[in-house]
C-alpha cells in the first residue's frame, strides 16, 4: 500500500506544512513540533479505516505533539486513542499524570482533553482512534485509564497489543469485503481490556470469548510458515483446549486444516509468481510455507489450482 505521506519526495522548506495537513485532515488537529536534531524533517504514514475505526501508521523524526484548549474545543467527536510503540520510546501527559511507554506496550489519550506526546528518539507507532461513544464506558473509567502504560505485566494487555498491532499491519484486511466485521470485536477487545484493568474483571469475559476467533485466525496468520503449526499450539497460545479452539472456529465456518492449507498454497502461489519464486525450487518454497513434503505440496497445490506448481510459475514466465 502505498503511504499517505512520505516526505522523501516533498522538499524540505514544505515538509512542516504538508505534514501539519496530513495529520490534521486525518488523525486529529494538534500543534506540531518538530525537534529534529539534524534539521532534516522526515516522516511517513499510512492512513486507513474500517467504519469508525481510523488506524494511522507514522515515523516521523523526532517531534512532540500537543493537544490545545482551543483544538480541543473544536473537536466534534470525542475519541479514544491508542497509542502503540514499536521501537523507542515516548511519553505522554494528560490528566495531570505523565506515563512512558516502550516497545510491546501502549497508551491511552481522550481527544476532549489537552494533552502532550513526546518523541524525543522519533516516532515509530500505530495510532488507532475509536469514538468515545462506541466504547459506552463510563467516564469514571476512562479518566482512570488514560495516560497509564499497558502491556507488561497484563497479559490481557499484551495480547491486546499484538492484536491491534497486527491489525494496523494487515494491508489485505483493508482490501477485504469482510472488513467491516473486524470492528465490533476490536471495540469490545478495547473494552475488555480497559474494564478488566479499572472495573470488573469478569465484565472482560464476554468481550474476550468474542473476539476469540479473530485472535485465533490472526495468530494462525502471522505463523503459517511454521511447520508446527498444530491445533494443540493454537490452543495453547490462547489459553483454552483443543476442544474449545475446533468449537470457536466451527461457529465461524473454518475447519483448521483446511483454513491453514488453504492460506499456506495462497501463498505458495504468490511466491512462484514473483521475481523471487524463480530463484528458488519448488519443493523450498513449499517447505518455506509448511510444506514439509514436496510430493504432497506438488498434490495438493494440483488439486487447489488445477495444475502444478511448476507448471503455474512456468505459466508465469511467457
Amino acid at each position: 500500500m502505498s503511504p499517505a505521506l512520505d516526505t522523501a519526495y516533498i522538499p524540505l522548506r514544505d515538509r512542516e506544512e504538508i505534514i501539519r495537513h496530513a495529520v490534521w485532515n486525518s488523525v486529529v488537529r494538534m500543534d506540531i513540533d518538530h525537534r529534529a536534531p539534524d534539521g532534516q524533517i522526515r516522516a511517513r504514514m499510512n492512513v486507513r479505516a474500517i467504519g469508525a475505526l481510523r488506524v494511522c501508521s507514522a515515523r516521523c523524526t523526532a517531534v512532540t505533539l500537543r493537544r490545545t484548549e482551543q483544538l480541543v474545543r473544536k473537536d466534534e467527536e470525542p475519541s479514544l486513542f491508542l497509542s502503540l510503540q514499536m521501537t523507542g520510546t515516548s511519553m505522554g501527559a494528560q490528566n495531570g499524570r505523565e506515563c512512558v511507554v516502550g516497545p510491546g506496550e501502549f497508551a491511552v489519550f481522550r481527544s476532549n482533553a489537552l494533552y502532550t506526546l513526546l518523541f524525543d528518539e522519533g516516532v515509530d507507532q500505530h495510532f488507532l482512534r475509536l469514538p468515545l461513544s462506541a466504547l459506552a464506558l463510563p467516564e469514571r473509567l476512562i479518566q482512570n485509564a488514560t495516560t497509564v502504560t499497558f502491556g507488561a505485566g497484563d497479559p490481557l494487555a499484551r495480547l491486546a497489543y499484538t492484536y491491534f498491532s497486527q491489525l494496523a499491519r494487515s494491508d489485505e484486511l483493508y482490501h477485504n469485503d469482510r472488513a467491516d466485521a473486524v470492528l465490533a470485536p476490536s471495540v469490545e477487545l478495547l473494552r475488555a481490556v480497559l474494564v478488566s484493568r479499572y472495573g470488573d474483571a469478569a465484565s472482560a469475559r464476554e468481550p474476550m470469548e468474542a473476539t476469540l476467533g479473530l485472535r485465533i485466525t490472526h495468530y494462525i496468520r502471522e505463523h503459517l510458515a511454521e511447520p508446527d503449526l498444530s491445533a494443540a499450539r493454537i490452543a495453547a497460545a490462547h489459553g483454552i483446549s483443543v476442544r474449545h479452539l475446533y468449537t470457536v472456529l466451527s461457529r465461524a465456518g473454518i475447519s483448521l486444516g483446511d483454513w491453514i492449507r488453504v492460506r499456506r498454497l495462497e501463498a505458495c502461489k504468490r511466491e512462484l509468481a514473483g521475481a523471487a519464486g524463480r530463484t528458488r525450487t519448488i519443493a523450498a518454497i513449499g517447505r518455506s510455507w509448511g510444506f514439509v513434503n514436496a510430493a504432497h505440496f506438488s498434490k495438493a497445490f494440483k488439486d487447489a489450482y488445477g495444475m502444478s506448481p511448476r507448471a503455474w510459475r512456468d505459466q508465469r514466465d511467457e
